[in-house]
């Protein structure tokens, strides 16, 4: 299974964002990371509801609109 690391893209597998693509922004702790995506909302999420693919992209800057156009680069 690919690491849980930050710029791994991964797939939410629960909530109301089930089945949209992500990317991980910030490693919070041991349970929880932030996440960013075209439909998911910039916020943190357990990584239990979190499965990692095997694409990674690299975070370069902070800044959210910045980190969704790579994103959306990654994933087209």
């Amino acid at each position: 299974m690919p690491a849980i690391e930050v710029g791994r893209i991964c797939m939410k597998i629960s909530g109301r964002e089930a089945g949209e693509k992500c990317v991980i922004v910030e490693i919070i702790d041991d349970k929880f990371v932030e996440v960013i995506g075209n439909t998911v909302k910039n916020r943190r999420c357990n990584i239990k509801h979190l499965e990692p693919l095997e694409q990674v992209i690299e975070i370069k800057t902070e800044d959210p609109e910045e980190i969704k156009k790579e994103f959306e680069a990654a994933i087209a």
